[in-house]
């Protein structure tokens, strides 16, 4: 079984934030996959289907983004799901808009959502899809983040959440290894 977890912050108010790239990449995915993803438990939106053979559960954790390991651990430990089989999906400042980038370790460098991961798994290796928001040295971090994407950036958002949603269903139907070796030449 795999599970995809998208971090974001709950609520209308952050629908369409740079923060909630990985909302908007497992949206997309549970779209293409006819998976809905409205059922409620351990304080995420979830849902579970099968994708060749494969079971698979999408999780949007509700904690707000400094919370997200709270209810991913549970889902993890529930559906008893291992580490290798977790792929996370979210934000990156440090990647132009349009750009994602595949990774099986790292630090959580100032995201908090993966600093609340990475607290609950105490490591730093699993799987993951940082989708580019860019940077704006004018513009505070909290700000930026919680900000929404220009009009300009709005195709280029796009591609990029198609580009991590096809990255994922390669994740599942091979692995992510095979993911990873195709994506992160663009």
């Amino acid at each position: 079984m795999k599970l995809i977890v998208g971090l974001g912050n709950p609520g209308r108010k952050y629908e369409k934030t740079r923060h909630n790239c990985g909302f908007m990449v497992v949206d997309e995915l549970a779209r293409q996959l006819n998976i809905p993803v409205d059922q409620n438990k351990f304080q995420g939106l979830y849902g579970k289907g099968k994708v060749d053979g494969e079971d698979v559960v999408l999780l949007k954790p509700q904690t707000y983004m400094n919370l997200s390991g709270d209810s991913m651990i549970h889902f993890m430990n529930y559906f008893k799901i291992p580490i290798e089989d977790v792929i996370v999906v979210y934000d990156d400042l440090d990647l132009p808009v349009g750009k994602i980038r595949l990774r099986t370790k790292g630090s959580p460098g100032g995201h908090n959502g993966i600093k609340s991961i990475v607290g609950h798994l105490k490591t730093q290796n699993f799987n993951r899809i940082r989708v580019g928001i860019d940077r704006d040295k004018f513009i505070p971090v909290v700000d930026y983040v919680l900000g929404k994407f220009t009009k300009e950036e709005q195709p280029v958002l796009q591609e990029s959440i198609a580009l991590a949603s096809a990255a994922l269903k390669l994740s599942i139907q091979e692995d992510f290894t095979k993911a990873m070796n195709k994506f992160n030449q663009r």
